[in-house]
């Protein structure tokens, strides 16, 4: 039996829900799981961002913007959405919502769970520890996400050499213990700039 045959991915339903903010708050405490090449790394998700869509200015797809990147965000939810940032970063986003409704989550930080080496291998780093998954450019390399992984299904049975998958393993977040504001890196976005949108797991474990 394959090792990854033992994990259970969170339904599609999950994703195919119409509240994205929500969806970004609940996906914190969840496991991004990456089987690479029978190579399995995970980390526990401590901070999103939601984007609105076609309403939200900070979105790729505001007013309903459709290019050859952006296609991906109106599949329906549960599809990763990979982008390359700045020309150096790849950012890993969950679309969210029905088909046709671009909503998308930006996972912007984790904490390290398994395959330790592993990301220690992919980063050149010595010591792995909840700093190294700080920032969206972080998480895709601990996980080894890449551009190419954009449109693959974080729902469905897995039975591919390239597997991206999120589980819901019990582990439990207090509203008391997430910080909400404003996303980064959107000034552009004038208005929409200032939704609270950007959920932070503040946690000492």
């Amino acid at each position: 039996m394959n090792q990854v045959n033992k994990f259970t991915a969170i339904p599609r339903e999950f994703y195919t829900r119409n509240d994205v903010v929500r969806i970004a708050f609940e996906l914190l405490g969840k496991v991004l799981y990456t089987s690479f090449n029978n190579e399995i790394s995970a980390g526990i998700i401590t901070e999103t961002e939601a984007y609105a869509g076609a309403i939200d200015k900070a979105s790729h797809a505001y007013n309903n913007r459709r290019t050859a990147r952006t296609e991906i965000m109106y599949r329906n939810g549960g599809t990763a959405y990979v982008y390359l940032c700045y020309g150096i970063h790849a950012l890993f986003n969950v679309v969210t919502s029905a088909g046709n409704e671009p909503h998308a989550v930006l996972i912007r930080g984790i904490r390290p769970l398994h395959g330790i080496e592993i990301m220690k291998k992919r980063t050149g780093k010595d010591i792995m520890d909840s700093r190294n998954g700080t920032g969206p450019g972080n998480v895709t390399k601990l996980l080894g996400i890449r551009v190419a992984d954009s449109g693959l299904e974080l729902f469905r049975d897995l039975r591919g050499e390239r597997e991206i998958w999120i589980q819901d393993e019990g582990i439990k977040v207090n509203a008391e213990e997430v910080k909400t504001g404003p996303r980064i890196g959107i000034a552009y976005a004038a208005e929409d700039a200032l939704l609270p949108y950007r959920f932070q797991w503040i946690t000492k474990k």
